[in-house]
């Protein structure tokens, strides 16, 4: 039996795969690169290529089950928590972390009493650049991030 599903006026077979790499991009607080995926999961599934991660990536991103983040060091982080919401970048390890619900709150609160509401913003992506907690005792780090927003 074969399942298809069709979603914003495409159809997808179902795919074991898909599914199996959506439950590892579930699974964890990273934002991994399809790199990271195809690592873990090549042992597991004999026969799996990187480019099979990445158009399953893209057929995921299609469905709106991920979304792209940002692209460090020339590679694309994607999270499966595909509703809008902040995230930090830090510009020394290049680490992507999801910001707290309470401190996306407060910035969510400051951008609705700016009036920048008003202008009729249809999709955001935030992204802030920093130290994570990891790298913020180390030396300061160089003013420009080796980062850039990811495609939409």
């Amino acid at each position: 039996m074969v399942i298809v599903i069709i979603m914003r006026g495409r159809t997808f077979k179902h795919s074991k795969k898909r599914d199996v790499i959506l439950a590892l991009l579930r699974s964890t607080k990273e934002h991994p690169t399809a790199g990271w995926v195809y690592s873990r999961l090549k042992e597991s599934i004999p026969g799996i290529s990187l480019g099979t991660v990445y158009r399953n990536i893209t057929v995921l991103r299609r469905q709106g089950l991920v979304m792209p983040v940002t692209v460090v060091n020339g590679e694309e982080h994607f999270d499966a928590l595909a509703e809008p919401h902040p995230h930090i970048v830090c510009l020394r390890c290049g680490a992507v972390s999801d910001i707290s619900p309470e401190n996306a709150a407060a910035l969510e609160s400051c951008v609705a009493s700016s009036g920048i509401g008003a202008l009729g913003i249809d999709f955001k992506r935030t992204l802030f650049y920093g130290r994570c907690p990891r790298c913020a005792p180390e030396s300061p780090v160089t003013p420009e991030p080796q980062t850039a927003p990811a495609g939409g």
